[in-house]
């Protein structure tokens, strides 16, 4: 039997229970995928990153309760402020390399992480009928990034009334939708579902921001902009639209940390 270290941290937090949990396990011997899967099953969180050092960076992956995804945004937070707070107090910034999405860095930017990840490319689209079905509200407009559907209304309170059948969205095609519209507070506001991923919604979804941001960049002719996701947890960020790459920045707070016996 070995331990591997487990710590769980709030990403995109405004304090203490709010953001969204992911748990960060350390690994310094390899572990089967099979076991990774299970330990992501076994938290029951909407991702669990598994870490490992290498020379001067950290290899990193991401697991659902269900299933390992190319790109996780609070989870990457998550292992960033662990890295940056606890393994490498020292460092300002730390590199991780991804299986698919290549090289992510992630700086100290005063009292926040600033995620640097690559731009997503949103093309317009028609909205297949089962997810129109399945959110419940025709959106204004519709479009298709690499993995996510963008559905575009016209209200903060028309995404806060959003009420979609999980079930029937269990069966679409994609890793997930991104609902947003102007903010009241904020530039933008959003929420995002997953239920393909075994996520019914996310409570703060960093990776959607790489489509949200240039998205609320163009239409709103700014490069720096505020965004707030409207879960019933609530998450804030930061972003800055610099063309091929995206930055997000946000708050996390340390919740647990222990140990895992496999």
């Amino acid at each position: 039997m070995k331990s591997i270290p487990i710590y769980q941290v709030d990403a995109f937090a405004n304090g203490p229970f709010t953001g969204n949990p992911a748990a960060v396990c350390v690994l310094t011997d390899p572990v089967a995928e099979e076991t990774m899967q299970n330990i992501a099953m076994e938290n029951n969180l909407a991702e669990t990153a598994f870490i490992t050092r290498g020379k001067d960076e950290w290899m990193i992956r991401w697991f659902t309760p269900v299933t390992e995804v190319d790109l996780c945004g609070h989870a990457t937070l998550a292992s960033a402020f662990i890295v940056l707070n606890i393994l490498e107090p020292q460092s300002e910034e730390v590199i991780f390399r991804s299986r698919v999405m290549g090289t992510l860095t992630v700086r100290k930017k005063d009292d926040l992480l600033e995620l640097d990840f690559p731009t997503d490319e949103l093309r317009e689209c028609a909205v297949p009928e089962l997810v129109k079905a399945s959110i419940g509200k025709a959106p204004l407009e519709s479009y298709i990034g690499r993995s996510d559907y963008l559905l575009l209304y016209g209200s903060e309170s028309d995404i806060l009334a959003l009420k979609p059948d999980f079930r029937k969205l269990a069966a679409a095609e994609g890793r997930g939708i991104i609902v947003t519209a102007p903010g009241s507070a904020t530039d933008f506001v959003s929420r995002f579902f997953a239920s393909q991923a075994g996520i019914d919604e996310d409570p703060v979804t960093g990776s959607a921001h790489t489509s949200l941001t240039p998205f609320w960049s163009a239409r709103l002719g700014k490069k720096r902009l505020t965004a707030r996701q409207l879960s019933a947890r609530g998450g804030s960020l930061e972003c800055a639209n610099k063309g091929n790459r995206t930055l997000i920045a946000g708050r996390a707070i340390l919740y647990l940390k222990g140990e895992i016996y496999v």
